[in-house]
């Protein structure tokens, strides 16, 4: 299994999740976040702001849909600007249910 992390946009979110669904994948966390990349904040006039609203959404799905789950991230985060958000991607190793103490289908 794999872990994308992905900051973007938060005005790209429901786009990010449209693409997802159409996907068929669902299982998503979000979390409210603040940050900068390489920019550094952003200037207007003589204001600065250099922390940013972000939004950090969680997806694990299996190596099988890894590719597509990139691709539509990729594809609703994406506007053609400089703070578009990065995707991080981890392996997963093993996942439990809390209800059951079940390990996951998938987890190695």
């Amino acid at each position: 299994m794999k872990l994308l992390r992905a900051v973007i946009r938060p005005d790209r979110e429901v786009h990010v999740f449209n693409e997802l669904e159409k996907s068929d994948i669902f299982a998503v966390t979000k979390m409210p976040v603040l940050g900068r990349g390489r920019q550094r904040g952003v200037s207007v006039g003589r204001i600065s702001y250099d922390l940013l609203s972000k939004v950090i959404l969680m997806v694990v799905v299996d190596e099988a849909d890894y590719e597509k789950a990139l691709a539509a991230i990729e594809r609703g985060a994406e506007t053609g600007h400089q703070g578009d958000g990065k995707i991080f991607v981890q392996d997963v190793v093993e996942a439990y249910s809390v209800r059951t103490g079940m390990k996951e289908a998938g987890s190695k």
